[in-house]
């Protein structure tokens, strides 16, 4: 899953969310696919009724099951996901989240959990191992070690006070 945007409040009485992007434009969102907002650790698929763009990063969104403000302010906060597999990422890098990441040394670093495609620079945010902070690792050649596909891991050498 590829965190595309947060929820950031309920919006009026019949369930309308105002959401913010991150590294991701509103009017790119397929809205023929479902996006996912995690319930008791579980991604629950909801699809879009209708967006209305705010600036450019943030939304007016409206989604299924979500029909009044009590509905809506239970999913206040909460992180929005998209299937990466359905992701148009040239890169490839939006393949990585979830990946466990591991320095050299065989120490345990954290989860990717996104993809900051920073030009000739992409770089990973990593939720640190038993914290819900994040940092952001460059995802250069020369850090990178090996990645094991099939066991989700990336192998980095970090340099020193990244994490």
């Amino acid at each position: 899953m590829l965190q595309i945007a947060q929820v950031l409040k309920s919006n009026g009485t019949d369930g309308e969310l105002l959401v913010s992007f991150r590294d991701f434009a509103p009017e790119d969102l397929d809205i023929k696919e479902p996006v996912y907002i995690n319930f008791d650790g579980l991604p629950v698929p909801f699809f879009i009724e209708s967006i209305s763009q705010r600036g450019i990063s943030k939304a007016l969104v409206k989604i299924t099951g979500v029909h009044n403000l009590e509905d809506a302010e239970e999913v206040v906060g909460q992180p929005v996901f998209i299937d990466y597999y359905e992701d148009d990422d040239q890169d490839g890098y939006a393949g990585l989240v979830g990946f466990t990441i591991f320095n050299e040394d065989g120490s345990k670093a954290g989860e990717i959990t996104g993809i900051e495609d920073i030009p000739g620079n992409p770089c990973v945010y990593v939720r640190k191992d038993g914290s819900e902070e994040e940092v952001l690792i460059p995802l250069h050649e020369d850090f990178i070690v090996s990645i094991d596909e099939k066991s989700g891991t990336l192998v980095m050498r970090i340099p020193d006070g990244l994490i």
